[in-house]
């Protein structure tokens, strides 16, 4: 088969990125091969099952066209910035343009040192190649805008982190690898060239619309800000929680990236964290929106030289765009909300009655998926709502709620099985509950059984439908189920 590949962002001058190959490794073994994306993708799954396929999932040979690169980017961690991150584990191999036309990134995860690896050994473990391949492809699913996992491989050594640990590699593809920590490094160096030759490039690949407006870098920053604002509220409104919104782990085209620390949350409070290395709880549930116009704020000052010749002019054109933001993502939960609770016109008081009712969860200590599920179910005058109060701590302040939830749906003319269809195929019925993602690493690792992760994987690419004798991945985790801390594995 031939792979055409091509690599844009490598015609770009030398100091965007380090060339370098993949390390090759002794005994790669598939995993798991994501045969509907590769068709997607143009690319044959069985020539990508076969030796020389495996060889270039794996990274030990190139397919002609491609260009392997580790791209450059600096970031802010954690608030405190990094002048120089990078790639230092990932390669990108090169672009492919699928049967949609699309330009699409493969890149090889867990490759092997590159420029930037900084002291690191450049590989991935298995348990964090898993979790980012149901974390992304569960994602997908629920039509949340993702990287994607086209393939995950063995590489037959070990990595040393606490422990010995095996080694795996992800093959990721995205719309592109760009990221707000890309323009950051060319600001913190002054670089104001690359700065014009990155917006262009971006320009050019995500927003092509924008492309001969007089004004097309404030056009670029503006329609960032609206990718990022209706992405985060995606996240909001299935409880999705990123782990690590640093500014090198937010793509300037709108994709969920990097899915490190990441978890869904069972019992619904906004300042739920999981990440080990989130102490101070920055990147919280509740903090996301917030986060997201602070990383973008970042995105704009890296910006700045480009939207005017003044200085005060181009502050005052990045705090207009940056405006715009709460009110596209409150406008976007808001509907997002209504959605969810069956409703299709719009009320004055819907805001109230959806944080009345998020405020009633997190007293009763409610499950995020499975009350807005359930609800799906209640929406019938006919029922009575026991299969959704059983789910709160205090049934009593729930009843209270949904009296006036259904008083607000008899105002709406709409038959109630199609607000119930319409309500089941916004509200998940699997989500990737964190102890079962947890066991599926623990029996791949300890006892290489990958037998679960393909079972979990089957119950999430179908999220919204019934299926049979697998109910139980629907549940929350039982006390001794829970997990408290998920970690990035790096």
């Amino acid at each position: 088969m031939t792979v055409q590949f091509d690599n844009s962002y490598a015609r770009l001058p030398e100091r965007f990125y380090a060339a370098v190959n993949p390390t090759a490794v002794a005994k790669p073994r598939l995993i798991r091969l994501n045969a509907p994306l590769a068709s997607e993708l143009g690319l044959d799954p069985d020539w990508l099952k076969s030796p020389a396929g495996l060889a270039m999932l794996a990274g030990n040979s190139l397919i002609d066209g491609a260009h392997p690169i580790a791209t450059a980017y600096a970031g802010h961690q954690f608030g405190g910035f990094s002048p120089q991150l990078g790639d230092g584990r990932a390669i990108l191999l090169g672009e492919i343009v699928d049967r949609h036309g699309r330009r699409r990134d493969i890149q090889l995860k867990g490759a092997g040192q590159t420029p930037f690896s900084r002291r690191g050994d450049g590989r991935a473990a298995l348990g964090p190649v898993l979790r980012e391949y149901i974390l992304s492809e569960a994602m997908a699913a629920l039509d949340v805008p993702t990287t994607r996992a086209l393939a995950a491989v063995m590489t037959g050594e070990t990595v040393r982190r606490e422990t010995l640990l095996p080694g795996a590699i992800l093959t990721r593809v995205a719309s592109s690898h760009i990221r707000i920590g890309t323009f950051q490094y060319f600001a913190a160096r002054g670089d104001i060239e690359a700065l014009r030759l990155l917006a262009d490039h971006v320009i050019a690949r995500h927003y092509p619309d924008l492309s001969g407006r007089e004004d097309p870098y404030l056009a670029l920053l503006k329609a960032i800000i609206a990718a990022q604002a209706g992405l985060v509220a995606r996240w909001m409104l299935i409880g999705f929680i990123h782990g690590v919104m640093n500014t090198d782990n937010m793509s300037v085209a709108g994709e969920t990236i990097d899915y490190g620390p990441c978890a869904f949350m069972d019992a619904y409070d906004p300042a739920t964290v999981f990440s080990s290395i989130d102490e101070q709880g920055r990147y919280a549930y509740a903090n996301q929106p917030p986060i997201a116009r602070w990383n973008l704020t970042r995105l704009a000052e890296a910006l700045l030289p480009l939207l005017a010749d003044e200085q005060d002019k181009a502050v005052a054109l990045a705090q207009d765009a940056l405006d715009d933001f709460d009110r596209q993502i409150q406008a976007d939960m808001v509907a997002g909300f209504r959605r969810k609770l069956g409703l299709a016109s719009e009320d004055p008081e819907d805001i109230a009655l959806i944080r009345s009712l998020l405020e009633t969860m997190q007293l009763g200590q409610a499950d995020f998926t499975l009350v807005f599920r359930r609800l799906s179910e209640d929406a019938s005058p006919l029922e009575d709502g026991r299969a959704c109060r059983d789910l709160f701590g205090n049934p009593a302040a729930f009843d209270g709620w949904e009296g006036r939830w259904r008083e607000r749906l008899s105002k709406e003319d709409r038959p109630d099985e199609v607000r119930q269809h319409a309500m089941r195929r916004v509200n998940p019925l699997f989500i990737p509950r964190n102890h079962r993602v947890e066991a599926v690493i623990e029996a791949a690792v300890e006892r290489q059984d990958f037998a679960p992760f393909e079972e979990l994987h089957a119950v999430l690419s179908r999220p919204y439908d019934r299926q049979p004798g697998r109910e139980h991945y629907a549940l929350p985790p039982a006390a001794h189920e829970r997990v408290l801390a998920t970690f990035c594995g790096t």
